[in-house]
């Protein structure tokens, strides 16, 4: 679902199995920027009913780890990397012919 400039939805968590987990969630676009929003249904100790909300960015499955000691453009697996550092460590002495 694309929501416009500034918009939302947020739909009962039918999906709810615990306590923690929202009354209800939703998609919402503030300022351009995409958002998950999460809302639970609180009493304040008057008695008073009011939504607790929670913004994070949206999930993406399977979204690649970055490592922030590297840039942000390099993107070797570690199995790469221990072959590189091997190989780099390889001698022209230690060759056969």
């Amino acid at each position: 679902m694309e929501t416009r400039n500034n918009t939302g939805a947020i739909f009962k968590n039918d999906n709810k199995k615990a306590e923690n987990h929202p009354d209800y969630k939703g998609k919402v676009n503030v300022n351009g920027k995409d958002m998950e929003v999460a809302l639970w249904m609180k009493t304040s100790a008057k008695g008073v009913k009011f939504f607790s909300a929670s913004f994070s960015e949206p999930f993406v499955k399977n979204e690649p780890q970055i490592n922030k000691n590297e840039p942000q453009n390099t993107k070797i697996n570690s199995t790469l990397k221990q072959t590189i550092i091997h190989e780099s460590n390889f001698d022209n002495d230690d060759l056969p012919f």
